[in-house]
């Protein structure tokens, strides 16, 4: 050991522990057992097993622990955009994709191309900028990483402009928050806009954060932590007091966390707001009508019961893989087309074959897709299957990687259809769109959702 360190070795890490023991001492707090210290024991955390704590001290450790359970907030409702709450339709553990004969998988394709057929495939390409990024994006400084995110963002906001969102009086809600670089531009677009709010919704804790880099008075920066699928928008003080229209925003919003952001916005908060308070709904009117388009303004001034408090939805698509039936939106429409939970998990796992082609691993692809902030903003998630997990060695010589591709791509309309019809279903105008080029990222469609204009009344003169 060096000197004035712990005298433990790391097996793990296969070198000495670093930490700097007590003045006698020769081993830290963490790894003090391994010397006699007046018969006193260390026993592990009962709130996290990882580290130890000395037995006579539990409470007082107990009290301050980083892993102790903390006082909910206000907004924290236990699974209110969970979904599925019959445990009779949740699947069982399913055997992998490397399980399943050839034959069996031939069918599972078969069941994919019936499904998809009639469906909308080749989607719209609508690669946008916006002004408010042209700067960042001629900045020589910048690096490829950065440019290439720079461009996302740009044409997020770009979209965003198209269905007049970016507009005075707003809530805008960024779910998968991280360093909150998204909002950031979103603020910056609105730079001579009054009455801005913006909740960054992040489950982890960020470093980096770019919140701090506002300082204007007319727009509020507020950190939701928690899961999406235990955030009730209404009880957030903000939307409770001012019951401001919200757009729902996200770069990438990776799997389940896009349903549980639909379900939050189109079921939970639109249902509590109905019927609420109406005092105020002029103001709300008045702010929106010179951003708002036409079709939309009517919206605005309908009655309450009519009026959506969500004015759009904005969310990049990332890691199909990662969904889960359980929280899903769209099973009504795979029921109608014959599929079931069993289907949708091999579906989800299939997907990966979009981006991961029939690599084992993806770190050429995780390589030149780095995000700014690998914990908390990351980019596609492309998943490093195994070859157990994604079943090359059924598929060796019997689907070429184009195939495989085209399946992937498959996969992933087939969910993101589910999901659309949902949105429709919910009174929402939603479309898919490539919204950037695939070389800039591989996960390129966005996902987007106003108020449906044949639902809204004519204004009452």
């Amino acid at each position: 050991p060096q000197p004035g360190r712990c005298a433990h070795f790391v097996l793990r890490k296969r070198r000495f522990c670093r930490m700097i023991p007590a003045p006698g001492r020769r081993f830290c707090g963490e790894h003090g057992h391994e010397e006699e210290q007046n018969d006193r024991k260390r026993i592990p955390c009962p709130l996290d097993p990882k580290h130890t704590v000395y037995e006579d001290q539990l409470q007082k450790h107990l009290r301050k622990c980083n892993s102790r359970e903390k006082p909910k907030p206000v907004y924290f409702v236990q699974d209110i955009n969970a979904g599925l709450k019959d445990v009779a339709e949740i699947p069982e553990k399913q055997v992998p994709l490397s399980s399943l004969s050839i034959e069996e998988l031939g069918n599972l394709i078969i069941k994919l191309k019936k499904a998809s057929n009639g469906l909308e495939l080749h989607l719209k390409e609508q690669i946008l900028s916006h002004q408010a990024l042209q700067e960042a994006l001629n900045d020589p400084k910048n690096g490829e990483s950065a440019f290439k995110h720079l461009k996302q963002q740009a044409s997020i906001l770009g979209n965003m402009e198209k269905l007049h969102l970016l507009g005075p009086g707003r809530c805008f809600v960024e779910f998968g928050a991280g360093r909150g670089k998204l909002s950031h531009w979103v603020d910056i677009a609105l730079q001579n806009v009054e009455s801005v709010h913006f909740l960054l919704v992040e489950r982890a804790t960020t470093r980096f954060k770019v919140d701090g880099k506002h300082k204007r008075r007319d727009s509020i920066f507020e950190r939701l932590q928690v899961d999406i699928q235990h955030l009730c928008l209404n009880k957030v003080p903000v939307l409770e007091k001012k019951k401001l229209p919200v757009v729902g925003i996200g770069k990438h919003l990776c799997g389940a966390a896009t349903d549980l952001a639909l379900r939050c916005l189109v079921e939970s908060y639109t249902t509590c707001c109905d019927g609420e308070d109406e005092e105020p709904a002029p103001k709300r009117s008045r702010a929106a009508q010179t951003e708002v388009a036409p079709n939309n303004s009517a919206d605005n001034e309908s009655n309450t019961e009519d009026r959506k408090p969500v004015a759009g939805i904005v969310i990049a698509l990332c890691c199909h893989h990662k969904c889960d039936w359980t929280h899903y939106v769209g099973r009504e429409f795979f029921k109608s087309v014959g599929l079931g939970p069993v289907e949708f998990h091999y579906f989800q796992r299939m997907s990966s074959w979009a981006t991961c082609g029939m690599r084992e691993t993806t770190s050429k692809g995780s390589t030149s897709e780095e995000s700014e902030d690998q914990t908390n903003d990351t980019e596609e998630h492309e998943p490093a299957l195994s070859s157990t997990e994604s079943g090359s060695d059924t598929l060796q010589g019997v689907l070429t990687v184009e195939e495989r591709k085209e399946i992937g791509c498959l996969c992933k309309r087939l969910i993101d259809h589910g999901r659309i019809e949902y949105l429709q279903q919910q009174g929402y105008k939603a479309a898919l769109q490539y919204y950037t080029e695939s070389a800039v990222s591989l996960e390129n469609v966005l996902l987007t959702a106003v108020p449906s204009p044949s639902l809204i009344p004519e204004p009452t003169i």
